[in-house]
């Protein structure tokens, strides 16, 4: 068993190009003994965004703090405390802070998603 504050796990930047005032905290993942699923937390700075992007592997999203938007393509969704995302696989999609405070959440991924790409959006500078 792991148990721990997650501010007591070291923040990185998020190093994706397209990605502003992101940083993320890996809390759970493989090197704990966790079999399928790694939880990250994310904060993203106020203004901040990260990419527009998709993957091949889903994600599932949980917002603790503040307030932003997701975009599904480009639908925007309000997000605010205590609202769930599902990000289907190969789904475009970006969240941004959209508030005057720091927006924070937890997002979950299957181990599997390590080392698979991640594809820019075009106007990220990604694409064909």
């Amino acid at each position: 068993m792991k148990v721990q504050h997650c501010e007591g796990v070291a923040q990185q930047p998020v190093d994706l190009p397209g990605a502003t005032g992101c940083r993320v905290r890996w809390l759970v993942g493989q090197e704990d003994g966790a079999p399928n699923f790694a939880m990250r937390q994310f904060e993203v700075a106020v203004g901040g965004h990260t990419p527009k992007h998709s993957h091949p592997y889903e994600h599932e999203v949980f917002v603790l703090e503040g307030s932003g938007v997701v975009l599904e393509g480009d639908c925007e969704h309000p997000l605010r405390r205590g609202d769930v995302v599902f990000v289907r696989p190969d789904e475009i999609h970006q969240f941004r802070n959209t508030g005057q405070v720091p927006f924070k959440f937890l997002c979950l991924v299957p181990h599997s998603a390590q080392g698979q790409p991640v594809t820019q959006a075009p106007e990220c500078g990604g694409g064909p």
